[in-house]
Order: structure tokens, then C-alpha cells, then sequence
């Protein structure tokens, strides 16, 4: 929990000279973001591998991996901002097994997802179509010819048609594919990398469509310069082009899907690769190929980053490393970043463990200006869905008739507790009850301090 820290003693005068001081720290203090654990997955369900979507009723939905009622086959969940839970739907392996990705909000107002396994065509996944309510309907089982494993969420591109690619299978070739689905299941093949893997193996991450109408992905191994993996543009009608081969010192194994940048260009991260060991990198592409590597990361700032980045309201951008457990820095269960357009990067917050460990998924925006994000492993031990928020900062203190009215920066639904103590060389603080839950950006609380010779203050985000 953040406190700042402020002091009423009495005379305005002195009060005034005491504020500019401490709103002048607060700004390094907002560096970095308060984690809060909103749930922790035990044994059953357990493990979400996928990123968060916000649905049109305000709440996150999300898949794990495995648990559930029928088995280890994965669930479908739901998760208020403030960290209700409610389990929608169990896979039973018949109507899917394992959802690795995260779900899409279709413009029905309906949920659209993928297991990578199970389906009625053997154990080579599905696609399906889920209500906010849990109901589920199937769309589509993959056979191999046409495709296997997608790890990959889907797009709803400008035809009103999903788009989505396999990390195996295929026509003649078991290095995966790209297909696309209506919404009422109708399924075409679009493209099938060769087996030569020049064009790339295995894509793993989310398509993006561009201004331009065509959709952008990533593969993770394959290429002309060994097997690091590729960047490719594919038509809407299955015209494919690789667009850029990484050599492992710019970059290597990108699981990750791309994202477009304020400036028009396209960013993403590698897994693997990069100039300081082999711990992954961000990188900038325009959509005819030219590479910038912007980062390279080096173990302790974070490692081996398999998420999306996702693009701030400040046009920053933020993303997560999924860590090492065998690594020996301070970040062997992950870390949260932000990351300039140039390639300036500064670590929000690194997981413990018990907070949550491994993050292998990108982060969500929330309507009250917080990201909100999974851990595949910690917690209870089956992982976390996290939210990080800004810490409070005071921002108007104003004394009449010896009552002090504090005001602080704050977030819709989120709880904080003012708290005094007349001197700061005391063990203990004294709050003041009840603790607020603000329902504004700004939010304040009127304390009586008559016959007090002096209090110092400090507001603290709750859990």
C-alpha cells in the first residue's frame, strides 16, 4: 500500500509551504503502481494463461487452463472490477479442452474463444461462442488438415467475420494456419504455412488488422535466419507475405500479437533473443518490414515477455514478463513494465510469488483508468487476476475552523483509508472511520482537528 504523507499544524501559512513540498515528491512516488490481488485460484480452476476482456456490462471475463466440474478441461469465468467471482462454464472435452487464449467481445454482444485441445474431431481444439450468462454453443472442432492447437484469441476484423490462426496442422504441412469463421460457424482455411518453415512456425499470438484492411501476426520459430520466428501480413482473402525474419540478436520466438502505435507503426516482444543474454526484446515494425529493436531486457529489469502490449491512455506502452523461475535475479516470477515509443523502460511492479507469479498475459484497461491482468502460477498457487492502480495522491488541503478537508486522487470502487498521528517518530497510526469507497476521480474527507497541535496525515489504498 502507497501513503503520502501531509501535516496540519495549525496556521494556513505554514500549511501552504508544507503542500508544495509534498506535492512536488508525489510525482516520484506515482512511478509506480499499487498491485492488488482481486482473486487467487487454488486447485480448482486454476491457471489462467489468457488475458482479461472487458464486456459491454462493465465486467471482466477470462478463461483457465484447467480445473472446472468435468475434469481438467478449463473453465470460463467471470470478475467485477472489484473482484467478484463467479465460475461460468466447465469444458468437458467434447465441446472443448484447455483454453489458452483470451475471449473476444464480438459486436453480437456475445464472447468468442478457442481451446486448444479436445473438440468432437479427435483433440485438436475448437472454437466457440459463449454468453455473459455462461451459455455456451460450439462452432467449430478442428480436424489437423485444417488446423490444430489454436493458442491464439481471435479478431473480429472490418467484414464482420473472425479471424484467428492454428500453431499446428494444416494442408501438407504441420506448422499452422490461419482461418477465418463467421459468426454462425461457417469456417474457411485461408492460408497453411509450408513445411519448409521459411514463411514461419507456429503462430502463437492474437492478429491485429491495420488501417490498411490487412491483418498482421507473428510466428514463433521459423524464418530465412534460423528458427527465431517471423513477422507476416495476411490478406482477408489469404494473400500471405513474410514481412521480416528475426536472427535471435534482434529478437527471437515472438508468442505474442501485435499492436499499432500512435505513430502508425507496430509493436510487439519477443520471447526469447536480444543483446543482453537471451532474455527477450520490444521492437517497433512498420507494415513494410523495417525492424527497430527498442529494448533488450537484460534478467533483473524482467525476462522472457509472452504477452501482447497493450497502449496506455498517456501513449505509453505496458506489458508484462513472464519471468524465470531459475533465474537468480529479483524477477524470477515476473514483472510489469511501461515502456516509452522510444524505448525508455521503467518496471511498475515485480511479483513475489505470493502476490502472483508468471504473467502470460497482457493486460486489460479498465473503465476507472486501472490495467487489469492474470497470473498463470502464486497466490493460493493456481495464480491471480491482478488489478494495478495509481496510488493515492493528495491534491487540496484546505483548514476552516480547525477542521481539516483532505482531497486525494482516486478511482471509481476503490476503498482508502485516511489515517493521523501527531508525530511521525510514533509506532502507530490512528484511522479515520469509516473507510472511504470513492465513487469519483477525486474524493475527499473532513477531519476535526480542534485543540490538535499538530497531525500528520496519509491516505492508503486499500486491498
Amino acid at each position: 500500500m502507497i501513503s503520502l504523507y501531509t501535516r496540519w499544524a495549525g496556521t494556513a501559512a505554514f500549511l501552504a509551504l508544507l503542500l508544495a513540498a509534498t506535492f512536488t515528491s508525489s510525482g516520484t512516488a506515482r512511478a509506480a503502481l499499487v498491485l492488488q490481488t482481486l482473486q487467487g485460484f487454488g486447485t480448482n480452476p486454476k491457471n489462467p494463461r489468457a488475458d482479461l476482456v472487458r464486456a459491454n456490462d462493465g465486467n471482466f471475463y477470462g478463461t483457465t487452463e484447467f480445473g472446472g466440474t468435468n475434469g481438467e478441461n478449463g473453465t470460463v469465468y467471470r470478475i467485477t472490477p472489484n473482484g467478484a467471482f463467479t465460475s461460468l462454464f466447465s469444458f468437458n472435452g467434447n465441446n472443448g479442452s484447455r483454453p489458452s487464449a483470451g475471449l473476444l467481445l464480438a459486436s453480437d454482444g456475445n464472447l468468442y474463444g478457442t481451446t486448444a485441445f479436445g473438440g468432437a474431431n479427435g483433440d485438436n481444439g475448437t472454437i466457440y461462442r459463449i454468453t455473459t450468462s455462461g451459455v455456451l454453443t460450439s462452432l467449430f472442432s478442428f480436424g489437423g488438415t485444417n488446423g490444430r492447437a489454436p493458442l491464439a484469441g481471435l479478431i473480429q476484423a472490418s467484414d464482420g467475420n473472425l479471424y484467428g490462426t492454428t500453431s499446428f496442422g494444416g494442408v501438407g504441412a504441420d506448422n499452422g494456419t490461419v482461418f477465418r469463421i463467421t459468426l454462425n460457424g461457417a469456417f474457411t482455411l485461408l492460408f497453411t504455412l509450408p513445411s519448409n518453415g521459411r514463411s514461419g512456425i507456429g503462430p502463437m499470438g492474437r492478429l491485429f488488422q491495420a488501417p490498411d484492411g490487412n491483418l498482421y501476426g507473428t510466428t514463433s520459430g521459423g524464418g530465412s535466419t534460423g528458427d527465431n520466428g517471423t513477422v507476416f501480413r495476411v490478406t482477408l482473402a489469404g494473400g500471405f507475405t513474410s514481412l521480416l525474419s528475426f536472427s535471435g540478436a534482434n529478437g527471437s520466438g515472438p508468442a505474442a500479437g501485435l499492436i499499432r502505435g500512435t505513430d502508425g507503426n507496430l509493436y510487439g516482444t519477443t520471447q526469447f533473443g536480444g543483446v543482453n543474454g537471451d532474455n527477450g526484446t520490444v521492437f517497433r515494425i512498420t507494415m513494410s518490414g523495417a525492424l527497430t529493436s527498442l529494448y533488450s531486457f537484460r534478467g533483473p529489469d524482467g525476462n522472457y515477455p509472452v504477452a501482447s502490449l497493450v497502449l496506455g491512455g498517456d501513449g505509453n506502452f505496458y506489458g508484462t514478463t513472464s519471468g524465470d523461475r531459475t533465474f537468480g535475479g529479483t524477477n524470477t516470477y515476473g514483472t510489469v513494465f511501461r515502456m516509452t515509443p522510444g524505448g525508455a523502460l521503467t518496471t511498475l511492479t515485480t511479483f513475489k510469488g505470493t502476490n502472483g507469479a508468471t504473467p502470460l498475459a497482457s493486460l486489460a484497461a479498465g473503465t476507472d483508468g486501472n490495467f487489469y491482468g492474470t497470473t498463470y502460477e502464486g497466490g493460493p498457487g493456481g495464480g491471480t487476476v491482478f488489478r494495478l492502480a495509481e496510488p493515492p495522491s493528495f491534491s487540496a488541503i484546505t483548514v476552516v475552523n480547525g477542521s481539516v478537508r483532505l482531497t486525494w486522487t482516486s478511482f471509481s470502487g476503490g476503498t482508502y483509508r485516511v489515517e493521523y498521528t501527531p508525530s511521525l517518530t510514533l509506532p502507530s497510526w490512528s484511522a479515520l472511520t469509516p473507510d472511504v469507497v470513492a465513487t469519483t476521480n477525486r474524493t475527499s474527507l473532513t477531519n476535526n482537528a480542534v485543540g490538535a497541535a499538530q497531525r500528520f496525515y496519509r491516505v492508503r489504498l486499500l486491498p
